[in-house]
């Protein structure tokens, strides 16, 4: 094997870059659309009068998508490649959020239908664009990229909940028969906006040059063997307990921050805090991409995954603006946990990271699950205690973290 000259790797950074800026468009909108739940949640809990557990629901269609869509993505990506899976997966998540138009007046079982076809189009969209990340330069800088990318996924997430604050959420309480309909029309403009921009979007991946890349992988791999590699089915696991816990965490802070012993705040108020919380994963993960390049993914995991567990600790046994800011905090401590997961978990795979992706995709179904978990416990003992589901979930990355914390090793 010749080796590679440092122009050579120079070049190749710079084209490169270009198709690396175009991709960071998705992560920002899949960030947007996946926040937009916090919101959605207590609109829909109040709207239908629901339980903590029958709210989650929300979560648990939205997520489940992830599991039950992303094996048939990978198949998918591999017939059209990385970016006409992004066109597709585009082009459903844009029906999805249409579908929000009729759901105003069809009832909750067709909002959750709507937020399957949503996720089932996000769900294309990570299992053809993050192994495209992981692809477009060196192996070693991997997980700094995909950083990188998670961090407009970030800003997304941190713009969603204000945004949807003010329109969907900022309406007056009243119970009234005609106050009710008026508050479940609330979310159709909003979504047919977010249906028109995914459209513009599938247009643009349609037209526009991006290199090619081979998504096949070898058709006699399959899922079961590629889980024999413990740092892929650990690394499954640990997205499954981080998805499960970041996202249970968003989904109840709306109700936490309204609590009379924390903030007492209303929905809309509440809200505001929430983009704190999803804003501070974006400021972790700028800072995690220059801090990756020189410190080992293992052991950034694993400080991370201790300070979640410290300031869940914190909001759990704590009152006021104390708790309040401690939950808030860990957004910023998740920062880099999945970028960072999902890059360790598909090292050493080669050809076959594209099925890798997929399962780890499917993994992400703990955001479906754990949720709805943390409503039960909600339910029977509190909402103080419930974020102890949460707490779990981060010993397991911190497990994760510490198992390979080897250094970062150019290939």
């Amino acid at each position: 094997m010749q080796p590679v000259s440092p122009s050579t790797t120079m070049e190749a950074s710079h084209r490169g870059h270009a198709p690396l800026a175009i991709i960071t468009m998705l992560f920002f909108m899949w960030g947007l659309l996946t926040s937009l739940n916090d919101v959605l949640i207590p609109h829909l809990k109040a709207v239908y009068t629901l339980s903590y557990l029958q709210a989650m629901l929300v979560q648990f269609c939205f997520f489940s998508a992830y599991f039950l869509v992303s094996l048939p993505a990978g198949r998918l990506v591999r017939r059209l490649g990385y970016q006409g899976g992004v066109v597709a997966g585009l082009g459903i998540a844009a029906l999805g959020c249409a579908l929000f138009y009729p759901a105003a007046t069809g009832g909750y079982g067709l909002f959750l239908l709507a937020l399957f076809v949503l996720a089932a189009g996000v769900t294309i969209l990570q299992v053809a664009a993050n192994p495209y990340v992981t692809a477009l330069g060196a192996p070693h800088t991997a997980s700094s990229r995909l950083t990188l990318t998670q961090a407009f996924n970030a800003l997304g997430t941190a713009v969603a909940p204000t945004l949807g604050g003010m329109l969907i959420l900022s309406g007056p309480a009243d119970e009234s028969h005609s106050a009710v309909a008026s508050q479940a029309h609330a979310v159709q403009l909003p979504y047919l906006g977010l249906a028109a921009a995914l459209a513009v979007l599938a247009l643009l991946f349609a037209v526009i040059r991006l290199p090619r890349m081979d998504a096949n992988t070898d058709a006699r791999t399959t899922g079961s063997s590629l889980l024999r590699h413990a740092r892929l089915a650990l690394g499954a696991m640990a997205i499954f307990l981080y998805v499960g816990g970041e996202v249970s965490i968003g989904s109840f802070m709306i109700s936490f921050l309204g609590e009379r012993d924390v903030a007492g705040l209303d929905t809309a108020g509440a809200a505001r805090y929430v983009s704190f919380y999803w804003a501070g994963a974006m400021v972790g993960r700028f800072l995690g991409f220059a801090a990756m390049r020189v410190v080992s993914p293992g052991k950034a995991l694993a400080c991370n995954a201790a300070c979640a567990i410290a300031l869940v600790v914190c909001a759990v046994v704590g009152h006021g603006h104390g708790a309040m800011w401690a939950l808030i905090a860990v957004g910023l401590f998740n920062s880099i946990m999945f970028p960072t997961i999902f890059s360790m978990a598909l090292q050493g795979l080669g050809p076959r990271s594209g099925e890798g992706s997929g399962i780890l995709c499917m993994a992400i179904v703990g955001g479906a699950l754990i949720p709805f978990v943390q409503g039960m416990l909600a339910d029977a003992a509190g909402l103080h205690l419930s974020f102890l589901v949460p707490l779990a979930c981060y010993v397991f990355v911190l497990f994760y973290g510490i198992r390979y914390a080897g250094p970062v090793r150019p290939t």
